[in-house]
């Protein structure tokens, strides 16, 4: 359960990330529906419930970043330039300095999976998945999105919730 406090301060993160979007309606949509996912998910997986928000929030912070100076907005890059936006941000609240390490590496990992593996983590990859295929080109048959959904979601809450709005399971 989110405090009070916690959630005061999941309402300024949303403020910081939509003033580091500036116009970008979309980018700002993604954040907020990763959100919405990350917080339903949440209530069956657990967790840090403040760092599971935040890191949903600032998930794709660095984004403009890497635009800017890679010319691409890949994951690769995202995963780079969004760590030290996000630590900036985060340490203006009364967050303690493990829980922003915490949100920081799941940020430097949420598009590669390389370097984590918590519940919070876990949740986020999660529901960003279930936002990226929505926002996907490709569109699948329900056997291939079967095969996706069970090969790359983490928690048995993402996959159910996967299933539900893409297969109608």
């Amino acid at each position: 359960m989110i405090t009070d406090k916690s959630q005061n301060i999941c309402v300024k993160l949303i403020d910081e990330m939509k003033e580091v979007f500036g116009n970008d309606s979309r980018r700002i949509e993604h954040a907020l529906t990763v959100l919405q996912y990350a917080e339903q998910i949440s209530q069956k997986e657990s967790g840090d419930i403040l760092a599971v928000k935040a890191a949903a929030i600032l998930h794709d912070i660095g984004i403009h970043e890497a635009e800017r100076k890679y010319n691409s907005a890949a994951g690769q890059y995202q995963e780079i330039e969004g760590p030290p936006i996000a630590r900036r941000i985060l340490e203006k609240y009364d967050i303690d300095k493990p829980r922003i390490e915490h949100i920081c590496r799941i940020i430097a990992n949420h598009h590669s999976a390389k370097d984590i593996d918590t519940t919070e983590f876990r949740i986020i990859w999660d529901a960003d998945w279930l936002v990226n295929l929505a926002e996907s080109d490709s569109r699948f048959d329900k056997d291939k999105l079967t095969k996706i959904i069970d090969k790359t979601f983490k928690t048995d809450r993402g996959r159910q919730i996967a299933r539900q709005v893409y297969i109608g399971k």
